[in-house]
């Protein structure tokens, strides 16, 4: 058993997280790349260490694991080539103009800097991707921010393992010390996120959790940002013509979506809408049958899911229309989904999905509707048949969600520049930002602008001669040559 951080440990990893920070900000882009490239050297070369621990502590299957770690690699090289690049810096050079309009205009250099010291609480169910070396801590480190993982007790082996091979790596790449550091506790990550050496937090989690944690880091006396991941639907809507063109293909697709990962993914489809008469239940039905059992991450997730899946069969309205052993699929109507919207809308995490018809095209803009914040949300349809239907849909799920999805399923998340894994709460705090992609980086940022400053007391990136040769925006073009002043 892994013991919780002391809290002279805990002191100790936020000391080493303070000092490291101006080093850190003052690292240059390229050589903060060679650090995080090290780090993803170095976890490949553990993978095949780190996937037995993570096997026996969360059940998932090899492949999957062997794929997070590819994952979470690849992130971390797509944000080192970023580095090298100059995007994440954004910055953007106005040159002096005293011929201005309508007042003279001073030249004004801005670059985005990093916080500092951020507090990542780990996820349970991607132990590799969204935990200790997942998203948040890539895109922090490559924003310049030294780390402190609070682990997740679901895989408290695995957080430690990885931890030491991380820091090791950073440790023989030359990061200074205190660039990453682990820490385990539930009470231990409550008092770090309230530590004012602290400047900003990700969790990826429970609505409940989420929401407290947020709470905690608003009221500091020193407020910082709290970015969340707490909940997600993921709704799929289904027209007609979409049925009457590839049905079999939307229900086989939908239970494998929904059934991925024993339905522990936070983009699995919670509920799937189609066309009153559809005729895809035996389908539907077939296909759910067919899911294998398997273990889900832990016994208090198993529980919560079982809990869960008592409570909605209970929901007046709602009839179970097929079990296998590995899945539960219900079903319901608009008509009852808005009666008891509270009680339906409620994410159960695992799998179990539910089928609700709509009777009309209003019944299924009511539908949109109803939903709050998600992830993602997505409209099966044909192009030339629906698209006047479409053009109403698709604004009201723009409005509902940071992912919109035609004619797909929302599990899986790709790692480039164009993703975001946010959307409106309770989906996320903070939906103008992402978890996923390269623009994580930018929630463990704020911009400054020098004006007028002497070129040689100019941060390298803002100088003229560009030492790093990165790209940059100057006098509204984008350029990686020098700048004459």
């Amino acid at each position: 058993m892994i013991p919780d951080t002391t809290p002279a440990e805990l002191e100790q990893a936020l000391a080493d997280a303070g000092g490291a920070a101006a080093a850190l900000a003052a690292s240059a882009p390229s050589v903060r790349a060679g650090w995080i490239r090290a780090v993803a050297d170095a976890l490949d070369a553990a993978v095949d260490e780190l996937v037995p621990i993570a096997q026996r502590e969360t059940s998932l299957p090899e492949p999957r694991l062997r794929g997070e770690v590819a994952r979470s690699t690849g992130q971390l090289r797509l944000f080192a080539d970023v580095l090298e690049e100059g995007s994440l810096l954004e910055v953007v050079i106005d040159t002096a103009n005293p011929e201005g309009k309508p007042v003279p205009i001073p030249d004004l250099r801005r670059v985005l800097v990093p916080l500092g010291p951020v507090l990542v609480f780990a996820a349970s169910n991607f132990p590799f991707a969204f935990s200790v070396c997942g998203g948040d801590t890539a895109s922090a480190l490559a924003a310049g921010c030294p780390v402190v993982v609070k682990a997740h007790p679901g895989h408290p082996e695995l957080s430690v393992k990885t931890a030491e091979v991380m820091i090791e790596a950073l440790r023989a790449a030359g990061a200074p010390a205190g660039t990453f550091g682990l820490v385990q506790g539930y009470d231990v990550g409550v008092a770090a996120l309230k530590d004012p050496r602290i400047t900003a937090a990700g969790f990826t989690g429970s609505v409940p959790a989420g929401k407290a944690l947020h709470e905690i880091a608003v009221t500091r006396p020193e407020p910082i940002p709290f970015y969340g991941e707490l909940g997600s639907l993921n709704p799929v809507f289904v027209t007609q013509a979409a049925v009457d063109a590839r049905g079999n293909d939307i229900a086989t697709g939908y239970v494998g979506s929904f059934t991925l990962g024993v339905g522990q993914f936070c983009t699995k489809p919670g509920l799937l809408f189609l066309p009153a008469g559809h005729g895809l239940t035996d389908q539907l039905v077939e296909a759910t049958g067919g899911v294998a059992a398997a273990k889900m991450l832990n016994d208090r997730i198993a529980d919560g899911f079982s809990s869960g899946l008592d409570r909605l069969r209970k929901v007046e309205g709602v009839r179970v229309l097929g079990e296998g052993g590995g899945a539960t699929l219900l079903g319901t109507t608009v008509t009852e989904l808005l009666a008891r919207r509270e009680e339906i809308l409620e994410e159960c995490f695992g799998p179990v999905s539910i089928v609700v018809e709509y009777a009309s095209t209003d019944e299924l803009l009511a539908a949109v509707a109803a939903f709050e914040g998600n992830l993602t949300a997505t409209l099966h349809a044909e192009e030339s048949a629906d698209a006047e239907l479409a053009s109403k849909v698709l604004p009201l799920l723009t409005e509902r969600a940071g992912r919109v999805l035609w004619n797909g399923w929302p599990t899986g998340v790709a790692v480039s520049w164009a993703q975001h894994h946010g959307g409106p709460f309770p989906s996320t705090v903070g939906s103008i930002h992402t978890s996923v992609g390269v623009t994580a980086a930018r929630r463990f940022q704020r911009p400054v602008a020098y004006q007028d400053t002497p070129d040689a007391l100019l941060p390298a990136v803002l100088q003229d001669a560009n030492p790093a040769g990165i790209s940059r925006r100057v006098n509204g073009t984008v350029t990686t040559a020098e700048v004459s002043r």
